[in-house]
C-alpha cells in the first residue's frame, strides 16, 4: 500500500503548529488549569470566581455583532484575566514564576503526538471516504463522523500523557513530579483516568474542525471561482483568515462542551495542600459521576462553567495560532516531503544500478 504523502504533510504541519502554539501560550494554560481544578465552596475558594456563563454570553453577543475578533479580545481582555491573575499572583508571591512552565516538555510531547495522530487520521479518513463514495466534497454529517473517529484514535494513544500533564500543571508550584515518576507510581488504570470523558470530548475538535473546514471551503471556493483544483494541500488561507476562522470555530466547540471539560480537569488534577507541604497525588474522585457530584455539591450549577472565559481565551488563541501556522507551512511541508521522496527514490535507483 502506497504511503499517503498528503496525510503525512497535513499531520506534520498540524503537529508543528500545535507545538509552537502550546509553547507560546503555556503559562496561560497552567493558570487556566489550576483555576479549573479548584473545587471548593465559595467561602473557601483560593481564586476569585466570576459569573463565567453570563460574561461569556455578553462576549459572544459582541463577537457576532461586530465580527471583529481582535476588538472582542482587546475590549474585554480584563474580564478573561481577572481570575487568572490570582494564579499568576500566587506564582509571583511564592517566587515560583518559572513553575508556570512546569510540565512544558510533557505537554509539548502530548500536543505534538496528539495533533499528528489527529491530523493524519482526519486527512486519511477524509480521503478514504471521498475515494470510496466518489464525491468531490464531504458533507457535514460525514465530516463529523470522520473527525470523531480521528479524535477517538488520538485520545486512546495520548491519554496517559494527557493525565500526567494535568497532574503536573495542577501540582503546587515548585512541587511537581516528572513524567516518568507520575506514570511509574500509578497503575495503568490511573494513567487512563478520564478516558471515558475524553472520548466524549472528541466532539469538541470534531465540531471545531468541521466548522473550520466548511468555512474554509466556502472561502476558497469564492476565491477560485470556476477553478476546479483538487490538490487541497496546495491551497492555503491568509494568516488573518485562518486566525479568524479558527477563533470562531473553537469558541463554538468550547461553549458546547465546557461542562465536560471542567469535569475532566477535576478528575485528572493532582491534590496538594495549600502550603505545599504534601506531595501531589491523584484525587480520590476519579469517576465522571464523582466529579459531577463534587462540583454540584460545592459550587452549584454555575460551577460547571467555572473558568469558561479562561478556557475560551486559551483555546481560541491556541487553536487560531495552530491553524494559522498550519495553513502557512502546509505548502512548504508538502514541497519538502515531495523533495525528500524524490531524493530517496533517486538514491535507491543509484544503489540498485551500482
Amino acid at each position: 500500500m502506497a504511503v499517503d504523502l498528503e496525510s503525512i504533510a497535513e499531520a506534520t504541519s498540524g503537529a508543528i503548529g500545535s507545538l509552537l502554539s502550546t509553547t507560546i501560550l503555556y503559562p496561560l494554560d497552567t493558570c487556566k488549569t489550576k483555576y479549573q481544578a479548584e473545587v471548593r465552596t465559595h467561602g473557601q475558594q483560593k481564586y476569585r470566581s466570576y459569573c463565567d456563563l453570563a460574561m461569556f454570553t455578553v462576549l459572544m453577543i459582541e463577537l457576532f455583532d461586530c465580527w471583529e475578533f481582535y476588538f472582542f479580545l482587546g475590549l474585554d481582555l480584563s474580564l478573561f484575566c481577572g481570575n487568572l491573575s490570582d494564579v499568576l499572583r500566587e506564582a509571583i508571591s511564592t517566587r515560583q514564576v518559572l513553575s508556570l512552565y512546569q510540565g512544558l516538555g510533557t505537554k509539548n510531547l502530548q500536543s505534538f503526538i496528539s495533533q499528528f495522530v489527529y491530523f493524519y487520521g482526519y486527512s486519511y479518513f477524509k480521503r478514504l471516504y471521498l475515494g470510496r463514495s466518489g464525491s468531490k466534497s464531504i458533507g457535514t454529517k460525514a465530516n463529523l463522523i470522520v473527525a470523531a473517529a480521528a479524535g477517538a484514535c488520538t485520545v486512546i494513544v495520548t491519554q496517559p500523557l494527557d493525565t500526567a500533564s494535568s497532574r503536573i500543571q495542577t501540582s503546587a508550584f515548585g512541587k511537581s513530579k516528572g513524567l516518568w515518576q507520575i506514570l511509574s507510581e500509578g497503575t495503568w488504570s490511573e494513567a487512563f483516568d478520564g478516558l471515558a470523558i475524553s472520548l466524549l470530548l472528541t466532539s469538541n475538535p470534531a465540531i471545531q474542525y468541521t466548522v473550520f473546514d466548511q468555512l474554509k471551503q466556502r472561502l476558497l471556493k469564492g476565491k477560485q471561482g470556476n477553478k476546479t483544483g483538487t490538490e487541497s494541500s496546495t491551497e492555503a488561507l491568509s494568516a488573518f483568515s485562518a486566525f479568524m476562522l479558527g477563533a470562531v470555530s473553537k469558541s463554538i466547540a468550547t461553549f458546547l462542551t465546557y461542562p465536560a471539560i471542567r469535569c475532566k480537569v477535576t478528575i485528572q488534577a493532582a491534590e496538594s495542600n495549600d502550603d505545599g507541604t504534601k506531595e501531589a497525588g491523584p484525587k480520590s474522585s476519579k469517576t465522571v459521576w464523582g466529579a459531577l457530584c463534587a462540583i454540584w455539591r460545592r459550587e452549584g450549577v454555575l460551577g460547571f462553567f467555572k473558568g469558561l472565559q479562561a478556557q475560551i481565551l486559551k483555546t481560541v488563541l491556541s487553536s487560531a495560532l495552530l491553524l494559522m501556522i498550519k495553513e502557512k507551512i502546509t505548502k512548504t511541508t508538502w514541497v519538502l516531503i515531495l523533495s525528500l521522496r524524490r531524493y530517496l527514490l533517486l538514491t535507491l535507483s543509484r544503489l540498485k544500478s551500482a
